[in-house]
């Protein structure tokens, strides 16, 4: 699981840098990148630590 979450983060910053580097589109794209954020942090703290 913590994978997809990963996998998802990197197409929506790809996703990102596509739309504001080609495309131009800022309102979407901005949220895209707000969403890819939040999943690269959910991963971080839901990372099980071994002791």
């Amino acid at each position: 699981m913590n994978s997809i979450l990963y996998i998802v983060a990197v197409i929506l910053i790809i996703g990102w840098a596509l739309g504001v580097f080609v495309y131009s589109v800022t309102g979407l794209i901005h949220v895209l990148l707000i969403i890819a954020l939040i999943a690269v942090i959910l991963g971080l703290i839901r990372r099980p630590t071994a002791i």
